[in-house]
């Protein structure tokens, strides 16, 4: 399987086992845990598939059945869509946000990590409603952001918790 970043120039590659485009490549394998076969589907330029998945036998009922145009694009389109929900779910993960109604008006108080290897860190930051940044202090990146929270941090002047 090719490692290539996306800038090389390489062969397009299109036979029964390996089909690939300028994005991705799909690689029939054997399956290790039957006598069926898999596909991979990897983004050129990564070393893991982004999907694996069965796939279909041969008339022969021994070879897999040869990758073509149609099942190409179709597991193009299943692979985006993987690699699409985990980049929402990542996103989700590090970017979270209440809205609080307050004396001085609805405040947005957002928790944005930062998840570097060697120093994550995140940075709460208070909104008003015309989206003025009102205040905002770096804490841990495994701070405790709730509601409650994000009140006691509002109420207590925006001082860093």
């Amino acid at each position: 399987m090719s490692t290539n970043s996306p800038d090389e120039e390489r062969p397009i590659i299109q036979e029964p086992r390996t089909w690939q485009d300028e994005r991705w490549t799909a690689q029939v394998i054997k399956n290790e845990d039957d006598e069926g076969w898999a596909v991979a589907m990897t983004l050129i330029g990564e070393s893991e598939p982004a999907l694996v998945g069965p796939w279909t036998m041969g008339r022969d009922k021994k070879n897999p059945k040869p990758l073509d145009a149609a099942a190409f694009h179709t597991l193009v389109k299943t692979a985006s869509e993987v690699l699409r929900r985990h980049e929402q779910q990542l996103h989700a993960r590090l970017h979270k946000s209440v809205k609080l109604d307050t004396d001085n008006g609805r405040i947005q108080v957002l928790l944005d990590i930062v998840p570097d290897e060697d120093n994550p860190y995140a940075t709460l930051t208070a909104l008003n409603d015309d989206g003025e940044q009102l205040a905002q202090v770096r804490v841990a990146a495994g701070f405790k952001f709730n509601e409650t929270s994000a009140a006691a941090w509002v109420e207590n002047d925006f001082l860093k918790p």
